[in-house]
């Protein structure tokens, strides 16, 4: 059945700006815990594009988590939307920055605009997934279990990066923690 549209709006609208304040955030937890090794896990531990990426993944997880009750019994597909929405926020910010850097130097107010743009996007395709799509449960199974190999290899690769420019902080050229 199709939700009620309008609390899934503004939930969905309250996300976007919970994720950016909290993404923000995340971009100086790290220093700011003394490079807390288990800050790190969740915050930009240097600037890498990979290490940007928890920026809109740890904050759109904890979004998901908060509002997964009040949404539970109206979205028959709501891991697979939120799933869906938060992999578009990922692959967003690396094609952006990877395309405008190809002819010019980076830019902050471009990353900053992108990440902006990155949580945007995501979030409304979550809510448009949930009005037009009927969940299986085995759609979201595999949706858990994505968004879990995620934060696996999210944490994973903050202490064993591999040796990929994604991965190379480009103000030390050394990779992950």
């Amino acid at each position: 059945r199709l939700i009620k549209n309008k609390k899934a709006l503004v939930l969905e609208i309250i996300g976007t700006l919970f994720i950016i304040f909290l993404g923000t955030t995340l971009h100086f937890t790290f220093a700011s815990s003394g490079n807390n090794p288990v800050v790190g896990s969740f915050s930009a531990v240097n600037e890498s594009v990979w290490e940007h990426l928890k920026l809109p993944f740890w904050p759109s997880i904890f979004w998901l988590l908060i509002v997964m009750y009040p949404l539970r019994n109206k979205v028959s597909n709501f891991f697979s939307a939120k799933a869906v929405g938060i992999i578009s926020m990922l692959i967003i910010i690396p094609v952006v920055f990877y395309s405008y850097t190809t002819f010019t130097k980076e830019i902050l107010a471009v990353d900053i605009a992108t990440f902006m743009v990155a949580v945007i996007v995501g979030q409304i395709v979550s809510y448009c997934l949930y009005k037009q799509a009927k969940g299986s449960r085995l759609t979201e199974v595999v949706s858990i279990i994505i968004l879990a190999l995620l934060a696996i290899i999210f944490i994973t690769f903050t202490f064993y990066p591999p040796h990929l420019p994604i991965f190379m902080d480009p103000e030390t050229s050394h990779y992950g923690f």
